[in-house]
């Protein structure tokens, strides 16, 4: 077994904490929290998209999804529009105010990750994106489940 310096949650946490600090500290700028951007980025990608998608796509339980969608609603960053043709859908768009942010946010976003990346080389970078769409895959293509109840 590893140590536990070199578990790969560890080495993931660590990560994540190395490369956080500057976009928590711009995301808290424009008053976003991490999870409201991870919305307002799948938004400004997709336009209107359900709320049962944007929990799958941010990695957001729907119940805390509903009061983040309270919370952007509020600053007036998001409308909600229930489907016409399927009464539970509900599909979720930035407004223009949503949409204002874009674009200020959005190069700043693009900063933060060119100094990020430019700290390994293109082939570096590729493979570890690689690695890691693979090993977000595990639980469904190994088994990962079976492996954690043993």
């Amino acid at each position: 077994m590893p140590g536990f310096d070199n578990s790969l949650p560890m080495i993931l946490n660590r990560t994540l904490d190395s490369i956080m600090p500057p976009y928590r500290e711009l995301f808290a700028r424009h008053d976003l929290t991490e999870q409201q951007w991870r919305i307002m980025r799948v938004l400004w990608t997709d336009g209107k998209v359900t709320s049962i998608e944007l929990s799958r796509r941010t990695l957001l339980a729907p119940a805390s999804l509903v009061g983040i969608l309270d919370r952007l609603e509020k600053k007036g960053l998001i409308n909600r529009v229930r489907s016409t043709t399927d009464r539970r859908a509900v599909h979720v768009l930035a407004t223009a105010r949503g949409r204002d942010l874009e674009a200020v946010v959005t190069p700043e976003v693009l900063a933060i990750q060119t100094r990020i990346r430019a700290c390994v080389s293109d082939d570096e970078w590729q493979s570890m994106q690689a690695t890691l769409e693979k090993i977000s895959r595990l639980s469904s293509d190994c088994a990962l489940d079976d492996a954690a109840n043993s």
